[in-house]
């Protein structure tokens, strides 16, 4: 019969070798004109289903809950946070936004376009974020309720053959123990090892039934895997309520000077979409002294920043105050808010006076650093008291040098030679017409300028504790000494009597500025809860075995009797043979050695043949 379906195979054109009726077989009624075929007209051919809309639906469906478009995702969305480190953001450093678009003013709108400048509320950002977040959930539920199942499950029947699996070894069974005492013991043993067991009854060749236990254990193993992917869909939940229901503000205090945490008081504020503005506390923060290290014994790295301290004082609707520091990495945690140390600098005091020497503006001004030395530009803005607006550009040194073209720069961050430098401009400032502008920025573009430049008249040049002429006589101009005990204030063609400028001690001669973030995430600690939990699921999926031993009573051909171990691991599992070894000596003894005869007549090469 082989024979003829070969030769009728043979005389029908058909590979021998393969059936008649597979894919690309003839049609037995093809004439080779093409007129019928397999898959043709009337032909009897394989026609693929298709899918619909409802199968199209459930294979993306499918496709977005597999465990491998999550860790995708999860890995896009890593990279989809490195723009929000690579340009400043407007939820954290607005200031450094605007100097972005100061700097970059092609480059700038193209990026804003993009949201490159809010990228964790972007559109992109947040389809990432949802589309882990829905698979999480697709990939979680199916396999916690498989996991369930398993763990109510009874462990697998004994093979037939444990000669096949892992870490096979076989023992004579003790004299003077029977079979079901030898399992009875085993299974014992197994349970004190933390196995779930099962006994077994195996048919024999002879037909007498052999026992068994089935063994498994290593369930922490996908609970940890389980409790893993939870807890990083907790951080997703945890993170997205926390950005609807919090806000991130800024402000830049001077020493001396206070903050009160109102929504009118922040320079920038950004609110949860959620948030609501009468939920903030009320409290008072001032910044008693900020103190800032810098290297002085490596000359490798001479100025080098190594640690920056602000002492605070916290003060709340009652008047009961508290003393604090924040630090860099180490914020201030008080009335549900984390209060982090942004950045520092110098906030040189000036006051300007009419010509009768009437005071029209006193006060401490922000100068933003520009490099490491702390060379720094600040706006001075004096809307009020002369006939005309004044705006003055300045940059401050704390230790002043002049360089080969004849520029002034700073050659160390701290307080040694400090020097301010002014370029007044005389017009409208514009800020009459309501709008709102930057603090640290001037427009010159309407305004005269009277010194530097092509004025042909020298920038203003002040040292602490001294005062000079505004141009044209409109008044003065004097950079205050903030030192305790500073002598009154000097013209700048005046020398100190007795004492060389450049002998000085100036180290507290100008104010310092923090520039504080007050944060509040109502979630924090959920986060923290999670986080751990992550720690704790991986390192159970990481450490914890899954692995099934089996022990059964074998009977050889000579009639004596024995007993078989085996395991099987689910995953790497390194230790399996010798577990499996330490079961079988503790239960049946040592192995006998290896000149020791064989209990069963059967080789074990026979042993370990297929049967089918």
């Amino acid at each position: 019969m082989k024979g003829a379906a070969k030769r009728g195979a043979a005389g029908a054109g058909v590979d021998p070798l393969r059936p008649a009726d597979h894919i690309d077989a003839p049609d037995p009624g093809d004439d080779g004109s093409g007129g019928r075929g397999a898959g043709g007209p009337g032909g009897d051919g394989i026609a693929q289903p298709k899918l619909g809309v409802v199968g199209w639906l459930r294979f993306g469906w499918r496709q977005l809950t597999s465990m491998r478009t999550a860790i995708l995702l999860l890995l896009l969305l890593a990279i989809a946070a490195v723009p929000g480190s690579l340009v400043p953001q407007r939820s954290s450093d607005p200031n450094g936004v605007t100097q972005y678009f100061t700097e970059n003013p092609d480059l700038a709108p193209v990026l804003d376009k993009l949201q490159m400048f809010d990228v964790y509320t972007s559109a992109w950002f947040s389809a990432v974020y949802l589309l882990l977040f829905v698979s999480l959930i697709g990939c979680i539920i199916p396999r916690t309720k498989h996991h369930f199942e398993a763990l109510r499950a009874r462990p697998p029947r004994t093979p037939a053959r444990l000669s096949r699996l892992a870490g096979y070894t076989e023992r004579p069974l003790p004299e003077g123990v029977d079979a079901e005492t030898a399992v009875a013991e085993a299974s014992k043993l197994l349970k004190q090892s933390g196995y779930r067991v099962e006994p077994y009854a195996l048919k024999a060749r002879g037909g007498a039934p052999e026992p068994s236990v089935s063994a498994e254990r290593g369930y922490l193993r996908e609970t940890g895997n389980l409790v893993f992917h939870t807890a990083m869909l907790g951080v997703l939940v945890a993170v997205g309520v926390g950005g609807g229901f919090g806000f991130a503000g800024q402000r830049v205090i001077v020493e001396g000077q206070a903050f009160v945490n109102t929504l009118s008081a922040f320079d920038s504020f950004n609110p949860g979409r959620f948030f609501d503005a009468n939920a903030l506390t009320p409290y008072k923060l001032s910044l008693g002294e900020l103190d800032a290290v810098y290297e002085t014994q490596n000359q490798d790295a001479l100025g080098q920043p190594i640690d920056f301290t602000a002492r605070v004082t916290v003060t709340d609707a009652s008047g009961a105050s508290e003393q604090g520091t924040v630090k860099v990495n180490e914020p201030l945690r008080t009335h549900g808010t984390d209060v982090y140390l942004l950045g520092n600098g110098y906030a040189p005091h000036v006051v300007v006076r009419d010509p009768e020497g009437e005071v029209v503006f006193d006060d401490a001004v922000p100068f933003l650093p520009q490099d490491a030395n702390l060379t720094s530009i600040g706006v001075v803005k004096v809307t009020d008291g002369l006939d005309e607006q004044l705006g003055m550009v300045g940059f401050f040194y704390p230790t002043q040098t002049t360089l080969d073209t004849g520029a002034f720069a700073s050659t160390y961050p701290d307080l040694v030679f400090p020097v301010l430098t002014l370029n007044v401009y005389e017009g409208d400032l514009g800020i009459d017409g309501g709008t709102p502008t930057s603090v640290y920025t001037l427009d010159p573009s309407g305004m005269q300028q009277l010194t530097g430049g092509e004025t042909g008249v020298d920038s203003i040049e002040l040292m602490p504790g001294q005062v000079t002429e505004l141009p044209g006589g409109r008044g003065t101009v004097e950079f205050v000494d903030d030192s305790e005990g500073a002598a009154p204030a000097v013209p700048v063609d005046a020398s100190t009597e007795g004492t060389a400028a450049d002998e000085r001690d100036y180290s507290h001669s100008v104010k310092r500025f923090a520039s504080f973030d007050i944060h509040h995430d109502p979630t924090q600690g959920w986060v923290l809860v999670f986080a751990i939990l992550i720690l704790a699921g991986l390192l159970l999926s990481l450490f914890v075995p899954r692995r099934r031993m089996w022990v059964k009573v074998a009977t050889r051909r000579d009639g004596s009797r024995v007993l078989e171990f085996a395991g099987l691991a689910r995953g790497e599992d390194p230790t399996l043979e010798q577990a499996v070894s330490a079961l079988a000596d503790k239960l049946a003894g040592p192995a006998p050695s290896a000149g020791a005869a064989p209990a069963d007549a059967e080789s074990p090469g026979d042993s370990a043949k297929p049967t089918t």
